[in-house]
């Protein structure tokens, strides 16, 4: 009966696919009844509820990777792509459609797994777990917080993508009325809130860390459960989603408004609590910002490779102090083999897939996003030529661990911060490892046709002529054989800079700008190796000097630190989106250096690569056809 009950409500919500233990109807009825006569039964269906997880370290796999503005590639293709689905860029291009959406979470098709199944399957454990026999109450306890937290997250992961959606906290019974089944979308402010208490809840019987590190990373602590909680409600507290006049007749088939469009200034306090509330915890649990210990890894680094090694290595050095949530059921691996240009003059760029491919190419309008070495942005320091941007120049010794000496590239490259060196490869860029750890004379990129690291091979390199080096793990080598070698990583779903800027902003949006709203703003300053906030907004290098004392000034210099701080990680397009300024940012053409020319000078001519046209609609994503076919109390999001 409950296979046949899980069936029904699969359907009315908007289909399954599949190649699923639960679409088999009735002839399996006991597997879920045996789930739970055994501890080890039992911790199965557990891991079964961990399963559904998205990978977001797969860019097929994660809606934010490749569906906005920071990466692109070439089109069409002449070569065929590994590990990714090709068809999942087509959202960047703007061919999202309703017959059949591309990342479907809500039915589990095109790249998306289906999340209603797993909140019922979640909802299935729950019920069943207090009969097991074998088990002890500790760790009953841990295992029902650990699926509550997987119930909230898949619960808030289908809220971000689609907004009002079907609070699912109980499966309906077999004896349920068509009416019933027929099920509603449930207010954003309901879901919201729902998600945030079930977290709460979680977080009482989960660990404070992990102990059997060998068989237990990624399991879900309080600490993640807590850090959760405060993206969740900061975004709650966004302009997306609080008092969006767009979504003022949204309403469903009942004449329920699914969005409240009265903007709410107390969900910003509590955003601020909730933020405080997760950094003091992972501060007690030992959790930092990560600084690369040279000393440690046997490197003698001076001070400019020492700090883009600390911006490098707290993304791609495994369980370092500053990943607050790495997702271990996704490794980052074709991402940097798709990432990683050719460098090594003595490597065989010929063999096969395990090669370097040079296509995740960052647009230049991530580029210009960096600050200079200033620390501010790049039209509004006035001892940085933005008007020459695009013009020439040649790097001398001054430049050394940032530019080769000697090699004359745009000025767009210079003087700027570390996190721009740290997170970029670009023509005539030092890049230090990944097989030459000499930081007197590490490798640096050619990147025009005919170079090492040009358009030799088709499609396999860099569309912009920049190189997302931040997620390469320095310690990769592309041996000469050919074979690229991988050392993947977590995926970090979170980390502590992230909440971080998390607070700084609630706090900001809640109370104005103050010091404890620096501070936490300047931490991750300090540790990307420029001036903290004051300092550089205060200088004579600042066109729009005191800009950090009013409310919408500090706004616009935090959003523009969070773009920074998490560029390609799968935080811009979500970001954008909930700020409501996705509609002009996406909308600038997407740009790149003329990486066809052989020579110096007709290279350095900005070219326009795509013209990219995001829509009022594509703030929320789409239901498919069928699914409201299915059920007719859904309705369609707005626009679609």
């Amino acid at each position: 009966m409950k296979k046949i009950k899980i069936y029904i409500i699969a359907l009315l919500l908007g289909g399954i696919s599949s190649c699923n233990y639960l679409d088999i109807v009735p002839d399996n009825i006991a597997t879920v009844d045996n789930a739970f006569k055994l501890r080890n039964e039992a911790e199965k269906y557990l891991f079964t509820c961990y399963s559904y997880l998205p990978d977001l370290g797969v860019w097929g796999n994660n809606p934010a990777l490749l569906t906005g503005d920071e990466i692109w590639f070439f089109y069409p293709y002449e070569t065929a792509f590994y590990g990714a689905p090709p068809n999942v860029w087509e959202v960047a291009r703007g061919n999202q459609n309703i017959s059949s959406p591309y990342l479907n979470y809500w039915d589990g098709s095109s790249g998306g797994k289906g999340l209603f199944r797993a909140i019922r399957d979640c909802n299935t454990f729950l019920d069943g777990i207090h009969s097991v026999p074998d088990i002890d109450d500790m760790e009953r306890d841990r295992w029902i917080s650990e699926v509550k937290f997987l119930k909230a997250y898949y619960h808030w992961f289908l809220l971000r993508m689609y907004g009002p959606i079907p609070i699912t906290d109980v499966n309906l019974p077999i004896s349920a009325s068509p009416e019933d089944v027929q099920v509603y979308r449930d207010p954003v402010d309901s879901v919201f809130n729902y998600v945030a208490d079930l977290l709460d809840e979680a977080a009482v019987n989960l660990p404070t860390r992990i102990i059997d590190e060998v068989s237990e990373m990624g399991r879900i602590t309080k600490p993640i459960a807590l850090a959760l909680k405060a993206r969740v409600l900061v975004t709650a507290a966004s302009p997306l989603f609080n008092g969006n006049p767009d979504y003022a007749n949204f309403v469903d088939k009942r004449g329920t408004h699914l969005f409240n469009s009265t903007y709410d200034p107390l969900k910003w306090e509590r955003a601020a609590e909730a933020c405080i509330k997760a950094i003091e915890m992972l501060q007690e649990n030992g959790n930092q910002l990560h600084y690369f210990n040279p000393a440690i890894n046997q490197y003698n680094l001076g001070p400019e490779l020492k700090t883009q090694m600390d911006i490098r290595a707290a993304i791609t050095e495994k369980w370092n102090p500053e990943i607050v949530w790495g997702a271990t059921n996704s490794m980052v691996e074709w991402i940097q083999r798709y990432a990683q240009p050719i460098i090594d003059p003595a490597s065989n760029t010929s063999n096969g897939t395990s090669r370097p491919k040079g296509e995740y190419a960052p647009t230049m309008k991530i580029a210009e996003m960096f600050y200079t070495k200033n620390g501010l942005p790049i039209d509004e320091d006035y001892s940085w030529d933005y008007t020459n941007r695009y013009k020439l120049d040649t790097a001398t010794e001054v430049h050394k661990y940032y530019i080769q000496p000697n090699y004359t590239t745009a000025k767009l490259n210079f003087d700027r911060e570390p996190r721009f060196y740290a997170d970029l490869g670009f023509d005539g860029g030092i890049w230090f490892g990944n097989g030459n750890f000499d930081q007197d004379n590490a490798w640096h990129l050619e990147g025009k046709t005919g170079q090492l690291a040009g358009k030799n091979r088709g499609d396999e390199h860099s569309i912009t002529g920049y190189y997302t080096k931040k997620l390469i793990n320095f310690r990769n080598i592309l041996q000469t054989t050919g074979v690229y070698s991988v050392q993947a990583y977590p995926y970090p779903v979170i980390r502590l800079a992230d909440l971080y800027l998390y607070c700084a902003e609630a706090l900001n949006e809640a109370y104005g700008p103050s010091a404890e709203a620096y501070h936490w703003i300047n931490q991750v300053r300090k540790r990307a190796g420029i001036p903290n906030v004051e300092e550089s907004w205060t200088s004579v290098n600042a066109k729009h000097q005191g800009k950090h004392t009013t409310k919408e000034g500090f706004r616009d210099i935090i959003q523009q630190e969070r773009l920074i701080e998490m560029a390609f990680e799968g935080g811009r397009y979500w970001d954008l989106l909930r700020w409501k300024k996705a509609e002009t940012v996406i909308n600038q053409p997407v740009k790149g250096w003329s990486v066809s020319q052989v020579e110096t000078i007709p290279y350095y001519q900005p070219v326009v690569l795509y013209n990219q046209s995001f829509k009022k609609k594509n703030y929320l994503w789409p239901l498919a056809e069928n699914a409201l076919i299915i059920n007719n109390n859904l309705v369609q999001n707005p626009g679609w």
